[in-house]
């Protein structure tokens, strides 16, 4: 977003809700800043369009306002989105699990594909709330004799969403007496306003759990769930060690995420043309 003294209300406040939309929120300071005009006339526009329905006002700034921020899709539904993004995630998740540790892994489809990559990881223990994720081990183990070290799989209770997940008081308790060294966390959306965020408010609990328990938390998301905002925020970016997506995120958007984390890794980047 250019700055610019002569833009129409109409023209500025269009500027400001693709920025929320792009980004994912916005804060009143940095719009100041871009568009060159005052606090007080970028509060009127953010009041403007969460009156139109379309932002939503938040502390210091503005998040989107979308359809999806409450529906949350079942299990085989999000399995068929990005799944070339998911597994080259996947894929690089992978190459940070050392042999030997305590992992967790939470539900989602980018979770329960990084599952199929660490059936050879050696000494392994899982920690999980994923139906799905559990299952993987569980197949492998049954049907691998050539494994000489299956891991090792504690499969929390609960009540089970619909993106085969089990949350709830049950979950949450089992989660609060483990520790493990790595949390690798599929999330819903993601977002610098609104941090790490879900539709279900049960899962947003358990989540909190996961991060509470672990040592290092590496969220595993593609480009899409950038800009999304969910229903509950159970984490801020301040508490994400690594973010780990794919090359569909923009350039711009890969340097704004890099300012607020500690790592991003950026999966089948350097596969790209030119890179």
């Amino acid at each position: 977003m250019s700055e610019n003294h002569n833009l129409l209300a109409e023209q500025r406040r269009a500027l400001i809700l693709d920025e929320v939309r792009r980004r994912g929120g916005v804060r009143v300071n940095e719009l100041t800043r871009r568009l060159n005009v005052s606090d007080m006339t970028v509060r009127r526009d953010l009041d403007t369009l969460a009156r139109q329905g379309v932002v939503e006002k938040v502390h210091g700034g503005a998040v989107p306002v979308t359809e999806a921020s409450t529906h949350e899709p079942g299990f085989e539904a999000k399995s068929a989105l990005e799944q070339g993004a998911k597994d080259a995630i996947a894929r690089a998740a992978a190459a940070l699990v050392v042999p030997g540790s305590a992992i967790a892994l939470s539900g989602g489809t980018t979770t329960f594909a990084l599952a199929q990559r660490l059936l050879d990881v050696p000494d392994l223990t899982v920690v999980t709330n994923s139906v799905r994720v559990a299952d993987v081990f569980h197949t492998a183990g049954r049907a691998g004799g050539q494994r000489q070290s299956a891991a090792t799989v504690v499969l929390t209770g609960g009540v089970r969403t619909p993106s085969d997940s089990l949350v709830g008081p049950v979950a949450d308790q089992a989660i609060r007496a483990l520790h493990f060294d790595v949390l690798f966390l599929g999330v819903h959306g993601i977002s610098v306003t609104a941090g790490l965020s879900t539709p279900n408010l049960a899962e947003a609990e358990t989540n909190r759990r996961l991060v509470r328990s672990a040592r290092r938390v590496v969220v595993v998301a593609d480009h899409t769930k950038w800009g999304t905002v969910g229903l509950s925020s159970f984490a801020g970016l301040d508490e994400v060690d690594t973010l780990v997506t794919d090359a569909g995120l923009p350039a711009e958007v890969r340097e704004e995420a890099s300012e607020h984390l500690e790592e991003l890794v950026v999966a089948g980047l350097a596969e790209e043309p030119g890179a």
